[in-house]
């Protein structure tokens, strides 16, 4: 995908960039084809996708969720930076803190992440789980998001102390998950879930695919 075509999709699904935005995403996305060769962050055969693949995906969650102004997000098992960066990106008035368990990919991740150039977006090698052990890290966070890391209620029972009261779950998840939504809805039954296929305005491979933004807040 070229990059006006990619900008013009993002406009048509209410997800407004400006130049410099723009050029943050293009480096982003050169930065992560040139370092995946090195250390492996996708599938080799998606780098000539990144753009629309990883990038576009990762800012669908900006069309099915709200953020408020300047609040705090966790992006768990991020990898290169998804969803976390382009978020970030986005979205320069929010606080996130992108985490992932294996070292040589937070150190990549660190790196695309300074160049952005967004003082509040910071990268941690560490277990999401760890987190709680930390006084400082309990309540904190007004949004939890993550990318096809780990079933929902695995990635619920590892960080729900870490989300503030009334906070929200944001995930990119595909396939049929009637039976992850109902293993989750048991455990937390006072949390409302919300499935959201994604329709992307100009690019329909994610309704082929069946990719899925789900929304979870505390009722």
């Amino acid at each position: 995908m070229e990059l006006t075509e990619f900008w013009t999709i993002c406009g048509a699904n209410a997800i407004p960039l400006d130049i410099e935005q723009l050029q943050a995403i293009e480096r982003y996305a050169n930065e992560m084809v040139y370092w995946n060769e090195r250390v492996n962050m996708i599938s080799r055969k998606d780098c000539e996708n990144v753009l629309e693949r990883h990038i576009l995906h990762s800012l669908m969650i900006c069309k099915y969720a709200e953020f408020g102004q300047k609040s705090w997000v966790l992006d768990i098992g991020t990898g290169g930076g998804f969803p976390g960066i382009p978020l970030a990106i986005a979205r320069p008035d929010l606080r996130i803190l992108l985490t992932d368990s294996i070292a040589k990919k937070v150190k990549m991740t660190e790196m695309f992440a300074s160049h952005t150039g967004r003082r509040d977006l910071k990268a941690r090698c560490v277990r999401v789980e760890e987190l709680q052990k930390e006084k400082d890290m309990i309540g904190k966070f007004d949004t939890i998001t993550a990318r096809a890391v780990a079933p929902i209620l695995s990635l619920m029972d590892w960080s729900f102390p870490l989300l503030k009261k009334n906070g929200q779950y944001v995930l990119l998840k595909g396939g049929n998950l009637d039976q992850e939504i109902s293993d989750a809805q048991k455990a937390y039954p006072f949390c409302e879930f919300t499935e959201h296929r994604i329709d992307c305005v100009g690019y329909n491979y994610f309704a082929q695919e069946e990719k899925k933004v789900i929304v979870i807040k505390q009722q």
